[in-house]
């Protein structure tokens, strides 16, 4: 729509307790061609013309009976307190300079002195409701640019999960044909975050972040890792070493979620009691991204099946993970297994593995 159109077609609200000037000023906008013109001589009126009526320029008188036109604009200013520009225009017969200087403390954007020359009086209000017009532009502007950056940041964060699951699922496929595995040991580790009292953001995080715990395994041979007999001392070394290529692989990005897949590689076989590894941290030197998916982990892998071994019943995972409380496991998170256990059942039916026992 055209600007001027616009302006024309404002709401504009007249407050003065003297009909002769509430008369006149109307005439004028009148002739100019404005079409919205509000007018009361009781201040105590202006909270039901607001309640009805979004304004785009309130016309006010400073002396007033009730309530005076400071008042008013202290009122104005806490009703539309998100209003970086409220359009007052203060009409007054003083032109001493304290009662202009108080009238812009307190909000007015410009004065109209009486009596009202016609010329000036329409060229003020005129201005005024443009710069008003102008700045809610810009305002609407602003919410649609921000909705644009909220909407690019999702799907850069989307790609950012999706690149970081396809790169879990290249390390979990050279040794669980489906790679379920990251998927079922993220969302438990999203459920042991809460059960234990962690925000739904940190959450989140961990969901996000947990399937790269083993993205190290794509640097170790396939005679290591595909061995389906014990690990002699060297290839357990070998093996060892896919926590540090993990963390190698996810270093040099400082995002959030990339620092966490960092954190939660480079802890996830560190033990409660200091016998994990590669740095024997104990308690709560691991940090808790990593101590969750440590029992997330094995609470899955004991479920699976592996090349080196057949499927754990629940009962016989549920015993080994409460029994390794405090030892293996942080003691908190494996004390949430059994009240757990229904929602972790029903993910790990969800996201099976196509391997048969054998």
């Amino acid at each position: 729509m055209d600007l001027n159109k616009e302006i024309l077609q404002a709401n504009i609200l007249i407050v003065d307790d003297e009909p002769a000037n509430v008369t006149l000023l109307k005439r004028y906008l009148q002739r100019e061609g404005y079409q919205n013109i509000h007018t009361t001589t009781d201040p105590r009126e202006v909270n039901g013309l607001c309640d009805k009526t979004d304004f785009d320029a309130f016309l006010l008188d400073i002396r007033m009976p009730e309530i005076n036109g400071f008042e008013l604009m202290a009122w104005l200013n806490k009703r539309y307190s998100n209003n970086n520009y409220l359009p007052i225009l203060v009409l007054t017969a003083q032109t001493d300079q304290e009662t202009r200087i108080r009238a812009l403390n307190e909000g007015a954007k410009d004065f109209l002195t009486k009596p009202f020359d016609r010329i000036e009086a329409l060229t003020r209000i005129h201005n005024l409701i443009e710069v008003h017009l102008m700045h809610q532009k810009l305002k609407q502007q602003n919410v649609k640019l921000e909705e644009k950056v909220k909407q690019r940041t999702k799907e850069l964060y989307h790609t950012r999960q999706q690149v970081i699951r396809r790169l879990g699922l290249a390390a979990e496929y050279r040794d669980n044909e489906t790679g379920n595995h990251i998927i079922r040991m993220s969302k438990y580790s999203y459920l042991f975050a809460l059960a234990i009292g962690l925000t739904e953001k940190h959450a989140e995080l961990i969901l996000n972040a947990a399937p790269m715990h083993d993205i190290g395994k794509i640097g170790i041979p396939d005679r290591v890792l595909l061995k389906p007999d014990k690990l002699n001392a060297e290839e357990w070394k070998v093996m060892q070493s896919h926590v540090m290529i993990g963390v190698e692989i996810l270093s040099g990005d400082d995002s959030e979620l990339m620092l966490m897949a960092k954190r939660i590689a480079l802890h996830h076989h560190e033990k409660w009691d200091g016998t994990g590894y590669p740095a024997g941290l104990k308690g709560e030197e691991i940090s808790i991204e990593g101590r969750i998916c440590a029992i997330a982990d094995v609470f899955d892998a004991l479920l699976s099946i592996r090349p080196y071994k057949k499927s754990w019943t629940v009962d016989q995972t549920i015993n080994l993970i409460e029994s390794e409380a405090g030892k293996h496991f942080d003691p908190q998170i494996a004390q949430s297994i059994r009240l757990l256990l229904p929602e972790l059942l029903k993910i790990k039916e969800q996201f099976p593995d196509d391997l048969e026992e054998v």
